[in-house]
């Protein structure tokens, strides 16, 4: 069993986008699937990395045709449970040879890049969803970001010395990972450069989440009406580049 497995086995990633720093990114990032469909006749969509399914479920509930890919067995398990119309299989978003060119007209790609740690890898993961996307479609990646590492497990955490010292962290305070460390930090620059090598436009970057993750605490403790309103509010900026960066999570959305 690889350390991805052992750490979604005992990971509730089903609980994640319902508590409240997730439902942020979640209902962010909706409207963004939502605003593509839109211009879209009858899309079919492939979700690779779908976990138990929350995108890919509430997707279909709206009478998508959705195709879903995941590599851990246990959230494999979650999402077929479900009973929803989800085309669901296990496998790699780095080799998608199940599936033939362009046959769908948008690729999710909101777990992968979280777990892969070399250039190449990352940038095999768009290639692959490129070939399977239809021309014109579109393909929407998520990242976890840089400074949202450095902060929390750096700086708030206390790692921050002992980074520098091991070599987790670079002397300008870039994250370096491996797959021990199960997740892997980009900067905006970083992303750039994986678009570049697989060939592929940005329509727009925005920040699902924002500060979402830093105020977990803040959040919870907000009644109903506030926290709609932090969620507006969230919407409202999370295209803004001054704030990008600093979010926990960007979703890149790619012109195929």
């Amino acid at each position: 069993m690889t350390h991805l497995e052992q750490y979604y086995n005992k990971f509730s990633e089903e609980k994640r986008l319902t508590r409240r720093h997730g439902q942020v990114e979640y209902q962010v990032t909706m409207k963004y699937i939502h605003k593509y469909l839109e211009q879209m006749e009858n899309p079919t969509i492939l979700e690779t990395g779908a976990g138990t399914g929350r995108y890919s479920v509430q997707l279909a509930e709206e009478g998508y045709d959705v195709t879903a890919l995941e590599l851990v067995k246990y959230n494999l398990g979650m999402l077929k449970s479900k009973g929803s119309s989800v085309k669901a299989h296990q496998g790699d978003a780095r080799d998608l040879s199940l599936f033939s060119d362009a046959s769908f007209d948008m690729t999710l790609i909101f777990g992968p890049m979280y777990h892969l740690f070399t250039l190449e890898d990352k940038v095999q993961v768009l290639t692959e969803a490129k070939r399977v996307t239809r021309q014109g479609g579109i393909i929407m990646a998520a990242y976890c970001m840089n400074e949202y590492g450095v902060l929390l497990y750096g700086f708030r955490d206390g790692n921050v010395k002992e980074c520098l010292s091991d070599g987790r962290l670079t002397l300008d305070f870039k994250c370096v990972s491996a797959p021990k460390d199960l997740y892997d930090y980009v900067r905006l620059e970083d992303i750039d450069q994986i678009n570049q090598a697989a060939g592929l436009k940005r329509l727009q970057i925005i920040a699902p989440d924002g500060p979402a993750n830093y105020m977990r605490q803040a959040l919870n403790a907000m009644d109903a009406e506030t926290f709609e309103l932090f969620i507006k509010y969230q919407m409202s900026v999370c295209e803004r580049p001054d704030l990008i960066g600093a979010s926990a999570h960007t979703v890149d959305i790619l012109r195929r």
